[in-house]
């Protein structure tokens, strides 16, 4: 298979998803817990089956927040895997607040190769070129039109705008604000310039620095490899870095250990 059709397929299988989510989103549903405390619904395992089922087809191991994940000696001889989060945004998903994604990345030696996102409430797909060069959004109108027809546009492409210098938006979660948040805030604050918080929940808020809504985001509390790979994949090929804070190098991916470090997204 060539790159095209690694992307084709993990857009058809997050749309796909995205249906089935929508359907249990509409009703009452079940919550558990995890060992962690997490929650986790049957939206979540339901779209763990519907892309694994379609990512299957590459021959391409899959890392996924809601798989037993296979142990590093094992890992570290892929070149390459999918990494997936069936639903980013869980806690939004309960919440019946729409804030909630399907992610997507496919990596390659640690490095994201393409990514794609896709909001079901909103029927927003955010997505890479097959060689990272372009980010694009799309919304998804009809069921009927085919795959090829809705995919990179021109009008579609993210181009993003510079830094506002009087006004600084920086994103942040709305579950997980904290004070090395908050600190990054007032450092910017320091420099003399306004700041504005732009509150989102799971990947959106790496779709909005895509899309040139917000400039930062500092992401100063846990993550795990499958609620930034695709977010990572879209930033980057609109234009933007996200760094790790210890290495102060773009995140790589498929490490021993899955829990990132604490990373920003700037330009």
């Amino acid at each position: 298979m060539k790159n095209n059709e690694y992307l084709e397929i993990a857009i058809i299988a997050a749309l796909e998803a995205g249906e089935e989510i929508l359907k249990i989103y509409k009703k009452d549903f079940n919550i558990e817990f995890k060992d962690d405390k997490s929650p986790l619904t049957e939206a979540d395992l339901a779209s763990n089956k519907i892309i694994i089922s379609h990512l299957k087809k590459t021959d391409i191991p899959i890392i996924s927040e809601e798989n037993k994940q296979l142990p590093y000696i094992v890992r570290q001889k892929w070149k390459q895997c999918w990494i997936v989060d069936p639903i980013d945004g869980t806690k939004e998903f309960i919440k019946k607040n729409g804030e909630f994604t399907v992610n997507i990345a496919l990596v390659e030696n640690g490095v994201t190769k393409s990514g794609v996102i896709y909001v079901p409430v909103t029927k927003e797909l955010y997505y890479t070129s097959t060689d990272k060069a372009k980010a694009y959004k799309t919304i998804i109108s009809s069921d009927e039109q085919s795959i090829d027809k809705l995919l990179f546009n021109d009008n579609d492409i993210l181009r993003t705008n510079s830094i506002n210098q009087s006004v600084i938006k920086v994103v942040g979660s709305r579950s997980h604000m904290n004070q090395d948040t908050l600190d990054f805030v007032e450092s910017l604050q320091q420099e003399g310039k306004a700041v504005e918080i732009v509150s989102k929940g799971s990947s959106l808020k790496f779709c909005l620095v895509a899309e040139g809504k917000a400039d930062f985001y500092p992401r100063f509390a846990p993550t795990m490899e499958w609620d930034t790979a695709a977010g990572q994949a879209i930033c980057e090929a609109a234009g933007f870095r996200v760094l790790d804070q210890n290495t102060q190098k773009p995140m790589l991916y498929n490490r021993e250990n899955l829990l990132n470090n604490y990373f920003l997204v700037t330009k």
